[in-house]
């Protein structure tokens, strides 16, 4: 290939008025994003063929949780625990975006995120490396096994935003970065990852854009991995913004050095790396790495093989029966009970009376990042729960109280009416889809404008009332809380999001979800997370010299790993195998889960550790293993958890992992904060 051609296998190109379709016929694109009509990409791929070396096309579409059937959001799937509901309705996803021609998602996105004031929580698996490994590698499989191609973003510590503020700097050290931050790329990366995306933000100082250490020494030479990266969308030119590029040439100079093949949108590569190559600046080998990189993957994809379709759709086919009942299940296996006064789930001939536009807006359940979405194919939760309540003889009516941004009291006195003359209340609140995803990070964590003030005029009729939040992260929610007769987390969970809430609020499902981000009381809590490193001095009651908040209980409002059923468990108190443990060995704790509630239901058992001693500060806990249970009414079983000896280290200072020699205590329950000790092992590290 000519030094030109190479240089077009490195330019990511979106669709818009400016699209030039000759740069296709001249080899200058080696992607294209954004395209959504099948017939238009087949007819780019056709002339990408013809031209000059014949190299397909990367077709790629921020495809994170669904093309037209949408999923749960990330985080809410994460809530389910469970992996394997992620892995299916990433290939539901992928089937669904390779039907039309596309070929690469810019997704999973695997930032570990722990301030919930930063939007972007909600497009990965919240707080804790072990669920955030899990989900990447699961999310990884699932995309690939449906035909995509995926992306990790976003490389790295993006989600550690200062103030939890989007494309603001990250401070973060060493063995945190190590042991926190880079885990679930990781684990992407040995699920067969065939790219990564350099994140927008500076991480300790240096832009990851033109991060040699996190592109060339981390993630090649280190790991060996030898896929391709891709900016953010014009990512490259913000070099300049960030103030370690004098200009255009100098920055795309710095990004492809540092270990960027691919340029999203900026078309710097394009006009800038031949006259660098000409000038010296850039040897032409580092552009011929970066193509080799870019085609190794379309190599591996399959693009050179794959034969033109034979007929394509207009566009993308509606939700099918199957597709749908795939996501009913991931949202009402995403949704997180978190308060029950013993109203649900309901039952009977009742009145209820649903109160926010939420509940019939199917727009506000499919979230950000909608893909090829169309409202219109959701289920809304007015629609839902009516379709179920005529199983009861309930009825079902709705009145909105206010709008879905809620500036306005106009419509509150109407929403007392209705409450009175009902006997249970739904208020369907939370975040408007603005206030969510990219750029919608939030100073606040309360319920945004006039909503808190209407949930107030709700409660105060006496009616019970059960709160439905649909939205991205926890919501504060003040002394409301406790007046509430019921409390539901459903994020937002997507087409079928109406019914699955009523297979939740009916109780034809029990609810089995966990949080996978601790939910503090207030903002000023955050970031607050179970993990939290050892104190010299702890928190005692009486002692203000202590580590405390002056007006602030220090623990969150629901910690992480937190979630009820409709049944009650009982764990027996684990028994630990082994009391010392070697190198070729494993930590593993048995107990027994029992059900015993009147309801079949699913318990998640979680296994944390304290490491007591070490050389730096420890987490005084850590999520080692985990294990979701399903049990009849009466049933019983017994649960083994394992962690490997060398999962229990951690990266000094230095930047080498060891384990350490010493005790370790593990804790077994049902969240961070109810699981209990059930016994210590010693780690022995000599020969």
């Amino acid at each position: 290939m000519t030094l030109a051609e190479r240089i077009g296998q490195l330019n990511l190109v979106p669709n818009g008025p400016a699209f030039d379709r000759s740069a296709v016929e001249h080899g200058a694109i080696g992607g294209i994003m954004g395209f959504a009509s099948p017939r238009e990409i087949a007819g780019l791929q056709a002339v990408a063929r013809r031209a000059p070396g014949g190299v397909p096309l990367l077709v790629g579409l921020d495809v994170l949780h669904g093309l037209r059937t949408m999923a749960p959001l990330p985080l809410g799937e994460a809530a389910s625990f469970d992996p394997d509901l992620a892995r299916e309705t990433a290939r539901m996803a992928a089937r669904e975006a390779a039907a039309l021609g596309m070929n690469w998602t810019f997704a999973p996105m695997v930032d570990i995120a722990r301030d919930p004031r930063w939007g972007r929580m909600v497009e990965g698996a919240g707080e804790d490396p072990l669920l955030g490994s899990l989900f990447a590698e699961s999310r990884v499989r699932g995309f690939r096994e449906g035909g995509l191609a995926v992306t990790l973003k976003h490389f790295a510590g993006y989600g550690a935003a200062s103030g939890g503020r989007d494309y603001d700097l990250a401070e973060i050290a060493p063995g945190t970065l190590h042991d926190l931050y880079l885990p679930p790329f990781r684990a992407g990366i040995e699920a067969g990852a065939e790219s990564v995306m350099s994140a927008f933000h500076a991480l300790n100082g240096v832009p990851a854009t033109a991060s040699s250490l996190l592109l060339t020494d981390v993630l090649r030479r280190r790991w060996g991995y030898d896929g391709f990266v891709v900016s953010d969308w014009q990512a490259i030119p913000q070099l300049i913004d960030h103030g370690v590029a004098a200009g255009e040439a100098e920055a795309a100079r710095k990004a492809l050095l540092a270990g960027v093949d691919l340029d999203m949108a900026s078309d710097l590569y394009a006009r800038h790396l031949a006259s660098e190559v000409a000038a010296g600046r850039i040897p032409e080998a580092a552009v011929t790495e970066a193509a080799r990189r870019v085609l190794r993957a379309k190599l591996r994809m399959g693009l050179f093989d794959r034969p033109p379709p034979d007929a394509l759709p207009e566009s993308a086919p509606a939700p099918t029966a199957d597709t749908r009942a795939i996501v009913r299940r991931a949202a009402r296996d995403s949704m997180v009970l978190l308060r029950n006064e013993g109203v649900l789930p309901l039952a009977g001939p009742r009145r209820i009376v649903l109160v926010g536009e939420m509940a019939t807006s199917g727009r506000a359940l499919a979230g950000p990042h909608g893909a090829l979405e169309r409202w219109e194919d959701t289920v809304t939760i007015l629609a839902g729960l009516q379709a179920r309540a005529a199983r009861d003889g309930a009825t079902v009516a709705a009145v909105a109280g206010c709008a879905l941004v809620c500036d306005s009291d106009a419509g509150f006195a109407a929403a007392e009416t209705a409450a009175r003359d009902a006997d249970l209340v739904v208020a369907v609140l939370g975040e408007p889809v603005e206030l969510t995803g990219e750029g919608g990070s939030r100073a606040s964590l309360a319920l945004p404008d006039r909503q808190s003030a209407l949930l107030d005029r709700l409660l105060a009729t006496g009616k019970p009332v059960i709160l439905v939040l649909v939205a991205s992260r926890p919501i504060e929610l003040g002394p409301a809380l406790d007046r509430l007769a019921g409390l539901l987390m459903a994020w937002f969970p997507g087409t079928e999001g109406g019914n699955a809430l009523a297979d939740i609020l009916f109780g034809d499902e029990s609810p089995s979800a966990k949080l996978p981000v601790t939910w503090p009381r207030t903002v000023g809590q955050v970031p607050l997370t179970y993990d939290t490193p050892s104190s010299g001095r702890p928190f005692e009651t009486g002692n203000r010299f202590t580590l405390r908040y002056a007006d602030q209980s220090l623990e969150p409002l629901f910690p992480f790993g937190f979630g009820l059923t409709y049944s009650r468990f009982d764990l027996t108190p684990g028994m630990v195998g082994a009391s010392r443990i070697a190198r070729d060995g494993a930590l593993e704790v048995r107990a027994t889960l029992t059900n015993a509630g009147p309801r079949a239901a699913r318990e998640v058992v979680q296994l944390y550790i304290r490491q007591r001693r070490a050389r730096v500060v420890r987490p005084l806990r850590q999520l080692k293993a985990f294990e979701k249970v399903a049990l009849g009414p009466g049933e019983s079983r017994e649960v083994v958890l394992r962690v490997p000896f060398a999962a229990l280290g951690y990266t000094r200072e230095d930047g080498t992992y060891a384990v350490e020699p010493g005790p370790v205590e593990a804790f077994l329950g049902t969240s961070s904060a109810a699981a209990r000790p059930v016994g210590t092992v010693e780690l022995v590290t000599g020969r």
